[in-house]
C-alpha cells in the first residue's frame, strides 16, 4: 500500500473554503514501520464508524508510538483532535506532519485552519505564506491564506494573494468570494458586490459565495435580501448552517441578543451538537439575562458546560464560561481556574488573551 494513498481519508470538515479534493505529493521518507502503518489504517477505518473516534485516536497514538515519523498518522490524528475541540493537540500533530511532509498541501491547509480556529491568525498566515512561496501553484493553500490575512487585519495583503489565485484561475469562485470578503472588510461594498456576482456566475451553486452575498446585503442594511441569500445557501447545502451562524454572529455583535438567539437555536435544531452555535447561543443568552431574571444565565452556563464535556479544551467555551462567571453571575472563584486554563492553552496572539489576563489579575 502506498503511503500517500492514506492521507485525507478522514473528511472531518475543518472550517475551510470548500473546493474539491486536492492531489497530494508524497514526501520522500523511509519506509514506514509495518505495525505502525497497520494501526494507522485501522484507526482511519474505525474513525468512520459511529462512536469510533476515541478508539481511532487511541490507534493513531499507538501507531505514532511505534513510528513517530509516520506523517500521515500525525495528520489524521490532528484532524480527529480538531473534531474533538482539542485544537492545541491538533496543532501539535499537524505541525509535526508539516515538518515531516513540508511539500503536502493538505497538511499545510489543515494546520492553517486549526490555527485560525484557535484565534492564531498571524500564525496561520505566516505558515501559509511560507508554503505558497515555496509552492506557488498551491491554490487551495493560497485561498486559505487570504482568509487568515483578512482575519489578522492584513486586508491589502489578502487582496494581493486573492489576485495571485485569480492570475492562475481567473474564475475561481473561492478566490473571488474571498476577494469580495476582503473588500467588504475594507468597507468597499460596491466592489465586494461586483466580485461576488462574478463568483456566483462562476459557480451559481456555491453555498459559500451565496452566504457572502448575504453578508454584503446585511452590510447594505437590506435584511430581506440578506436572509434570502442565507436561505438559498441552506438550500444549496442542506448541511449548511454557516449562513444562520453568520446571521446570529452579526446580530450578536450588534447587541440584538434575542434575534441572535433565535438564529443559533435554528442551527442547533439541525445539528444538536454544533459547538459554534452553542457558544453563540450562550453569549446571546448572557446578554438577555438580568439580576432579577438569571434563567438565561443558567441556560448559558449549561450550554457552555455541555460544550466542555464534549470538548474539554475548547478555548471559546472556556473563555465564555469564565466571563459568564466573573462579569454576570458574580462567581469569581469559579471564573479564576477557567481564566487560568484559557491562558495556559491560548496562543500568545489570541485576541481574548489581554482581557483574560486583566480579568485574572483582578480575580480573587
Amino acid at each position: 500500500m502506498k503511503r500517500a494513498a492514506l492521507i485525507a481519508l478522514l473528511a472531518l470538515g475543518l472550517a475551510g473554503c470548500g473546493g474539491g479534493h486536492k492531489k497530494v505529493d508524497a514526501p520522500v521518507l523511509p519506509p514506514a514501520n509495518p505495525q505502525a502503518l497497520n494501526k494507522m489504517v485501522q484507526g482511519v477505518a474505525v474513525a468512520r464508524e459511529s462512536g469510533g473516534r476515541a478508539r481511532a485516536i487511541d490507534l493513531l497514538n499507538k501507531a505514532l508510538a511505534q513510528d513517530p515519523k509516520l506523517w500521515e498518522a500525525h495528520y489524521n490524528l490532528g484532524l480527529l483532535l480538531a473534531e474533538t475541540g482539542d485544537l492545541g493537540g491538533a496543532e501539535k500533530h499537524l505541525a509535526d506532519a508539516a515538518l515531516l511532509a513540508p511539500n503536502t498541501e493538505d497538511v499545510a491547509v489543515a494546520l492553517g485552519e486549526v490555527r485560525r480556529r484557535r484565534g492564531d491568525y498571524k500564525g496561520a498566515a505566516d505558515a501559509l505564506e511560507r508554503f505558497v512561496k515555496a509552492f506557488p501553484k498551491a491554490v487551495v493553500a493560497r485561498v486559505v491564506l487570504v482568509s487568515a490575512l483578512r482575519e489578522s487585519g492584513r486586508i491589502d495583503e489578502a487582496i494581493k494573494q486573492a489576485r495571485e489565485v485569480l492570475v492562475r484561475r481567473s474564475s475561481d469562485p473561492n478566490a473571488l468570494t474571498e476577494l469580495a470578503a476582503a473588500h467588504l472588510d475594507r468597507g468597499e461594498v460596491d466592489t465586494a458586490e461586483l466580485l461576488i456576482q462574478e463568483a456566483l456566475k462562476a459557480d451559481p451553486d456555491s453555498a459559500v459565495a451565496t452566504r457572502t452575498a448575504g453578508l454584503i446585503a446585511l452590510k447594505r442594511g437590506d435584511d430581506a435580501v440578506a436572509f434570502k441569500h442565507f436561505a438559498r445557501a441552506s438550500e444549496l447545502d442542506p448541511k449548511e448552517t454557516a449562513a444562520r451562524l453568520n446571521v446570529g454572529t452579526v446580530l450578536l455583535e450588534a447587541g440584538i441578543y434575542e434575534r441572535a438567539a433565535t438564529e443559533f437555536r435554528g442551527v442547533i435544531a439541525v445539528e444538536k451538537d454544533n459547538t459554534a452555535a452553542a457558544i453563540g447561543l450562550a453569549a446571546s443568552l448572557r446578554g438577555t439575562g438580568k439580576r432579577d431574571n438569571q434563567a438565561p444565565w443558567s441556560e448559558s452556563e449549561k450550554l457552555l458546560k455541555g460544550v466542555l464535556e464534549r470538548e474539554p479544551k475548547n478555548l471559546a467555551a472556556t473563555y465564555n464560561l469564565a466571563i459568564l462567571y466573573s462579569d454576570f453571575m458574580q462567581r469569581p472563584g469559579d471564573a479564576k481556574p477557567l481564566f487560568k486554563r484559557f491562558l495556559d492553552d491560548a496562543p500568545k496572539s489570541h485576541p481574548s488573551r489581554p482581557e483574560a489576563e486583566k480579568k485574572l489579575a483582578g480575580t480573587k
